[in-house]
Protein backbone atom coordinates (compact mmCIF):
# COMPACT_ATOMS: atom_id res chain seq x y z
CA UNK A 1 0.00 0.00 0.00
CA UNK A 2 1.77 3.59 -0.75
CA UNK A 3 1.29 5.69 2.06
CA UNK A 4 1.39 9.76 2.74
CA UNK A 5 -0.06 11.50 6.15
CA UNK A 6 -2.66 13.82 6.58
CA UNK A 7 -2.69 16.85 8.84
CA UNK A 8 -5.74 16.13 11.07
CA UNK A 9 -4.91 15.34 15.02
CA UNK A 10 -8.08 14.86 15.84
CA UNK A 11 -8.96 12.09 13.21
CA UNK A 12 -5.84 10.84 13.63
CA UNK A 13 -6.21 10.37 17.17
CA UNK A 14 -9.16 8.58 16.70
CA UNK A 15 -7.60 6.43 13.70
CA UNK A 16 -5.29 5.39 16.21
CA UNK A 17 -7.79 4.17 18.58
CA UNK A 18 -10.15 2.44 15.74
CA UNK A 19 -6.87 0.70 14.43
CA UNK A 20 -5.39 -0.41 17.63
CA UNK A 21 -8.93 -1.83 19.25
CA UNK A 22 -9.50 -3.71 15.96
CA UNK A 23 -5.50 -4.63 15.42
CA UNK A 24 -5.62 -6.36 19.23
CA UNK A 25 -8.88 -8.05 19.06
CA UNK A 26 -7.85 -9.74 16.09
CA UNK A 27 -4.49 -10.52 17.51
CA UNK A 28 -6.21 -11.74 20.73
CA UNK A 29 -8.48 -13.97 18.51
CA UNK A 30 -5.23 -15.01 16.34
CA UNK A 31 -3.13 -16.00 19.62
CA UNK A 32 -5.43 -17.03 21.97
CA UNK A 33 -5.74 -20.74 20.20
CA UNK A 34 -2.39 -21.52 21.52
CA UNK A 35 -2.93 -20.85 25.49
CA UNK A 36 -5.58 -23.37 25.00
CA UNK A 37 -3.83 -25.34 22.87
CA UNK A 38 -3.80 -28.75 25.13
CA UNK A 39 -7.46 -28.40 25.47
CA UNK A 40 -8.35 -27.74 21.47
CA UNK A 41 -5.63 -31.14 21.02
CA UNK A 42 -8.21 -33.27 23.34
CA UNK A 43 -11.35 -32.01 21.60
CA UNK A 44 -10.12 -32.16 18.25
CA UNK A 45 -7.59 -34.93 17.85
CA UNK A 46 -7.67 -38.39 19.51
CA UNK A 47 -4.37 -40.07 19.58
CA UNK A 48 -2.82 -42.69 21.77
CA UNK A 49 0.05 -40.20 22.23
CA UNK A 50 -1.13 -36.72 23.72
CA UNK A 51 1.96 -35.13 22.38
CA UNK A 52 1.03 -36.58 19.13
CA UNK A 53 -2.22 -35.31 19.31
CA UNK A 54 -0.71 -31.71 20.91
CA UNK A 55 1.73 -31.30 17.64
CA UNK A 56 -1.53 -31.80 15.41
CA UNK A 57 -3.01 -28.80 16.92
CA UNK A 58 0.38 -26.60 16.39
CA UNK A 59 0.22 -27.70 12.96
CA UNK A 60 -3.10 -26.67 12.46
CA UNK A 61 -2.07 -23.53 14.55
CA UNK A 62 0.63 -22.77 11.70
CA UNK A 63 -1.62 -23.05 9.10
CA UNK A 64 -2.62 -19.55 9.81
CA UNK A 65 0.55 -18.43 8.93
CA UNK A 66 0.45 -19.96 5.53
CA UNK A 67 -2.32 -18.36 5.10
CA UNK A 68 -1.48 -14.42 6.38
CA UNK A 69 0.72 -13.79 3.05
CA UNK A 70 -1.87 -14.16 1.51
CA UNK A 71 -4.24 -12.02 3.33
CA UNK A 72 -1.73 -9.41 2.95
CA UNK A 73 -1.72 -9.54 -0.79
CA UNK A 74 -5.20 -10.20 -1.65
CA UNK A 75 -6.67 -7.72 1.39
CA UNK A 76 -3.80 -5.00 0.72
CA UNK A 77 -4.68 -4.70 -2.62
CA UNK A 78 -8.05 -4.50 -2.05
CA UNK A 79 -7.39 -1.31 0.28
CA UNK A 80 -5.58 0.01 -2.73
CA UNK A 81 -8.40 -0.37 -4.84
CA UNK A 82 -11.48 0.26 -2.46
CA UNK A 83 -10.36 2.07 0.37
CA UNK A 84 -8.38 1.52 3.65
CA UNK A 85 -11.54 1.65 5.79
CA UNK A 86 -13.09 -1.30 3.09
CA UNK A 87 -9.98 -2.96 4.03
CA UNK A 88 -9.99 -2.99 7.81
CA UNK A 89 -13.74 -4.00 7.54
CA UNK A 90 -13.35 -6.54 5.46
CA UNK A 91 -9.91 -7.84 8.04
CA UNK A 92 -12.06 -7.78 10.69
CA UNK A 93 -15.26 -9.48 9.61
CA UNK A 94 -12.91 -12.12 8.38
CA UNK A 95 -11.67 -12.68 11.89
CA UNK A 96 -14.74 -12.85 13.20
CA UNK A 97 -16.03 -16.02 10.82
CA UNK A 98 -12.76 -17.63 11.76
CA UNK A 99 -13.09 -17.18 15.33
CA UNK A 100 -16.66 -18.37 15.13
CA UNK A 101 -16.09 -21.57 13.52
CA UNK A 102 -13.62 -22.61 15.89
CA UNK A 103 -16.09 -21.09 18.85
CA UNK A 104 -18.84 -23.28 17.63
CA UNK A 105 -16.86 -26.35 15.97
CA UNK A 106 -18.04 -29.69 17.78
CA UNK A 107 -15.82 -31.94 19.24
CA UNK A 108 -14.21 -35.14 17.21
CA UNK A 109 -16.51 -37.64 19.29
CA UNK A 110 -19.05 -36.15 16.93
CA UNK A 111 -18.49 -35.26 13.81
CA UNK A 112 -14.94 -37.32 13.23
CA UNK A 113 -12.70 -35.98 10.93
CA UNK A 114 -14.92 -33.02 10.41
CA UNK A 115 -14.03 -31.82 13.51
CA UNK A 116 -10.53 -30.81 12.46
CA UNK A 117 -11.33 -29.92 9.40
CA UNK A 118 -13.77 -27.07 10.92
CA UNK A 119 -10.60 -26.31 12.74
CA UNK A 120 -8.26 -25.71 9.87
CA UNK A 121 -10.81 -23.86 8.22
CA UNK A 122 -10.99 -21.56 11.19
CA UNK A 123 -7.64 -20.82 11.45
CA UNK A 124 -7.10 -20.16 7.65
CA UNK A 125 -9.58 -17.60 8.04
CA UNK A 126 -7.61 -15.87 11.28
CA UNK A 127 -4.78 -16.04 9.50
CA UNK A 128 -6.31 -14.75 5.79
CA UNK A 129 -7.43 -11.80 8.19
CA UNK A 130 -4.06 -10.91 10.62
CA UNK A 131 -2.13 -10.85 7.09
CA UNK A 132 -4.73 -8.04 5.78
CA UNK A 133 -5.07 -6.33 9.18
CA UNK A 134 -1.06 -5.46 9.88
CA UNK A 135 -0.90 -3.60 6.28
CA UNK A 136 -4.06 -1.95 6.16
CA UNK A 137 -4.24 -0.71 9.60
CA UNK A 138 -0.46 0.45 9.43
CA UNK A 139 -1.68 2.61 6.27
CA UNK A 140 -4.58 3.46 7.97
CA UNK A 141 -2.90 5.16 11.39
CA UNK A 142 -0.27 6.83 9.02
CA UNK A 143 -1.99 8.19 6.10
CA UNK A 144 -4.53 9.83 9.07
CA UNK A 145 -1.45 10.95 11.18
CA UNK A 146 0.05 14.97 11.51
CA UNK A 147 3.76 15.50 9.43
CA UNK A 148 6.26 14.26 11.46
CA UNK A 149 4.41 11.86 13.81
CA UNK A 150 3.72 8.84 11.65
CA UNK A 151 6.34 6.84 13.78
CA UNK A 152 4.31 7.50 16.97
CA UNK A 153 1.10 6.48 15.41
CA UNK A 154 2.18 3.48 13.89
CA UNK A 155 3.72 1.82 17.21
CA UNK A 156 0.73 1.52 18.61
CA UNK A 157 -0.03 -0.76 15.58
CA UNK A 158 3.16 -3.14 17.31
CA UNK A 159 1.86 -1.89 21.18
CA UNK A 160 -1.87 -3.25 20.45
CA UNK A 161 -0.32 -6.15 19.57
CA UNK A 162 1.96 -6.93 22.34
CA UNK A 163 -1.76 -5.91 24.48
CA UNK A 164 -3.74 -8.45 22.63
CA UNK A 165 -1.14 -11.30 24.11
CA UNK A 166 -0.83 -10.17 27.55
CA UNK A 167 -5.38 -10.10 27.24
CA UNK A 168 -4.81 -13.81 25.67
CA UNK A 169 -3.19 -14.79 28.76
CA UNK A 170 -4.97 -13.16 31.43
CA UNK A 171 -8.44 -14.41 30.13
CA UNK A 172 -6.72 -18.04 29.95
CA UNK A 173 -5.30 -17.88 33.42
CA UNK A 174 -8.65 -16.50 34.68
CA UNK A 175 -10.63 -19.44 32.92
CA UNK A 176 -8.46 -22.11 33.90
CA UNK A 177 -8.21 -20.66 37.71
CA UNK A 178 -12.14 -20.34 37.97
CA UNK A 179 -13.25 -23.35 36.11
CA UNK A 180 -11.51 -27.22 37.64
CA UNK A 181 -9.76 -28.90 34.39
CA UNK A 182 -12.38 -31.42 33.26
CA UNK A 183 -14.79 -28.44 32.62
CA UNK A 184 -12.29 -26.09 31.09
CA UNK A 185 -11.55 -29.11 28.71
CA UNK A 186 -15.17 -29.91 28.11
CA UNK A 187 -16.65 -26.09 27.43
CA UNK A 188 -14.70 -23.86 28.94
CA UNK A 189 -12.34 -23.22 26.65
CA UNK A 190 -14.80 -21.73 23.83
CA UNK A 191 -14.92 -19.31 26.51
CA UNK A 192 -12.13 -16.87 25.06
CA UNK A 193 -12.93 -17.43 21.27
CA UNK A 194 -16.87 -16.45 22.19
CA UNK A 195 -15.83 -12.94 23.80
CA UNK A 196 -13.41 -12.44 21.06
CA UNK A 197 -16.85 -12.88 18.87
CA UNK A 198 -18.91 -10.39 21.02
CA UNK A 199 -16.19 -7.38 20.99
CA UNK A 200 -16.54 -7.58 16.76
CA UNK A 201 -19.75 -5.36 16.96
CA UNK A 202 -17.82 -3.03 18.60
CA UNK A 203 -14.53 -3.30 16.18
CA UNK A 204 -17.23 -3.03 13.45
CA UNK A 205 -18.38 0.72 14.65
CA UNK A 206 -15.26 2.26 15.77
CA UNK A 207 -13.92 1.91 12.38
CA UNK A 208 -17.28 2.53 10.79
CA UNK A 209 -17.37 6.16 11.94
CA UNK A 210 -14.20 7.37 10.75
CA UNK A 211 -13.65 8.96 7.22
CA UNK A 212 -11.34 7.36 4.58
CA UNK A 213 -8.10 8.81 4.60
CA UNK A 214 -7.16 11.80 2.38
CA UNK A 215 -4.26 10.52 0.57
CA UNK A 216 -6.53 7.61 -0.64
CA UNK A 217 -9.00 9.70 -1.86
CA UNK A 218 -7.04 11.70 -3.50
CA UNK A 219 -5.04 9.52 -5.52
CA UNK A 220 -8.08 7.86 -6.26
CA UNK A 221 -9.41 10.70 -7.91
CA UNK A 222 -6.05 11.05 -10.00
CA UNK A 223 -6.04 7.94 -10.39
CA UNK A 224 -5.92 6.65 -14.29
CA UNK A 225 -4.66 3.24 -14.06
CA UNK A 226 -1.28 1.95 -14.40
CA UNK A 227 0.78 -0.71 -12.97
CA UNK A 228 -0.21 -3.10 -10.38
CA UNK A 229 0.93 -1.96 -7.10
CA UNK A 230 2.28 -5.55 -6.15
CA UNK A 231 4.39 -5.64 -9.35
CA UNK A 232 5.64 -2.01 -8.49
CA UNK A 233 6.64 -3.41 -4.78
CA UNK A 234 8.55 -6.31 -5.56
CA UNK A 235 9.90 -4.18 -8.58
CA UNK A 236 11.22 -1.21 -6.70
CA UNK A 237 11.60 -2.12 -3.10
CA UNK A 238 13.16 -5.74 -3.24
CA UNK A 239 15.75 -4.55 -0.53
CA UNK A 240 13.33 -2.98 1.48
CA UNK A 241 11.41 -6.36 1.49
CA UNK A 242 14.13 -8.19 1.99
CA UNK A 243 15.01 -6.40 5.27
CA UNK A 244 11.71 -6.25 6.87
CA UNK A 245 10.99 -9.93 6.16
CA UNK A 246 14.35 -11.00 7.93
CA UNK A 247 13.65 -8.61 10.92
CA UNK A 248 10.13 -9.79 11.42
CA UNK A 249 11.70 -13.62 11.24
CA UNK A 250 13.88 -12.60 14.21
CA UNK A 251 11.02 -10.97 16.46
CA UNK A 252 8.18 -13.21 15.50
CA UNK A 253 10.29 -16.65 16.74
CA UNK A 254 10.75 -15.17 19.74
CA UNK A 255 7.17 -13.93 20.58
CA UNK A 256 6.41 -17.06 19.55
CA UNK A 257 8.76 -19.24 21.40
CA UNK A 258 8.50 -17.77 24.39
CA UNK A 259 4.74 -16.12 24.89
CA UNK A 260 2.83 -18.80 22.94
CA UNK A 261 4.61 -21.98 23.23
CA UNK A 262 6.30 -22.20 26.67
CA UNK A 263 3.17 -21.66 28.53
CA UNK A 264 1.78 -24.53 26.52
CA UNK A 265 5.06 -26.93 27.70
CA UNK A 266 4.78 -26.15 31.22
CA UNK A 267 1.17 -26.86 31.15
CA UNK A 268 0.92 -30.13 29.23
CA UNK A 269 4.68 -31.28 30.17
CA UNK A 270 5.91 -29.59 33.66
CA UNK A 271 2.61 -29.91 35.05
CA UNK A 272 1.46 -32.69 33.53
CA UNK A 273 -1.46 -32.26 32.34
CA UNK A 274 -3.40 -34.89 30.58
CA UNK A 275 -7.00 -35.62 30.01
CA UNK A 276 -8.72 -38.97 28.88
Amino acid sequence: MAISVSSDTSVGRRAVVAASFGNAMEWYDFSVYAFFATYIANNFFHENDPTTALINTFIVFGAGFVARPLGAVLIGMYGDRVGRKAALMLSIATIGLGTLVIAMAPPMVFIGIAAPLLLLVGRLFQGFSAGGEIGGAAAFMIEHAPKGRQGLYSSWLQASMGISNLISAVVGFTITSVFPASTVNEWAWRIPFILGLLIVPVGFYIRHKLPETGDFESRRAQSTGGRNPLVQLFAKHPRWLITAFLFSVMWTVCVYAFVIYLPTYYQSAAVGLRFT
